[in-house]
This record gives C-alpha cells, sequence and structure tokens, in this order.
C-alpha cells in the first residue's frame, strides 16, 4: 500500500486566501474553526488553482 502524504498550507497561503475570499475578518474573531464549510472547501479550491497557476509557470 502507497503512503499518504500528509500536505497542508502554511498560515501565510491560508490567511492570503481569506483575505481573497473575504473571510478573514471571521478568522480573527474565531479561529480557523469558526469558519464555514463552504468557505473551507472554497479555499482549497483556490489553494489548488495557486498551485495549478505556479506548476504552469514553473514548467512553460
Amino acid at each position: 500500500m502507497g503512503r499518504s502524504k500528509n500536505v497542508m498550507m502554511s498560515e501565510g497561503l491560508k490567511t492570503e486566501i481569506a483575505k481573497e475570499l473575504g473571510f478573514y475578518d471571521t478568522v480573527q474573531r474565531e479561529g480557523w474553526g469558526g469558519i464555514r464549510s463552504k468557505d473551507a472547501g472554497n479555499m482549497v479550491k483556490r489553494a489548488l488553482e495557486i498551485a495549478e497557476q505556479r506548476y504552469n509557470n514553473e514548467n512553460r
């Protein structure tokens, strides 16, 4: 069986995305556990988009 990789976003990236998506005020008040599931999903989606853009830029 293959090993699973534990990949985590840096605090800086999470903060940048939360600000971009408009829920960083919730993070400041309640911490990361206070965000809605929908916001968490959108944050992951955006992180994947950023990673794909960076990969494509590096491999041109």
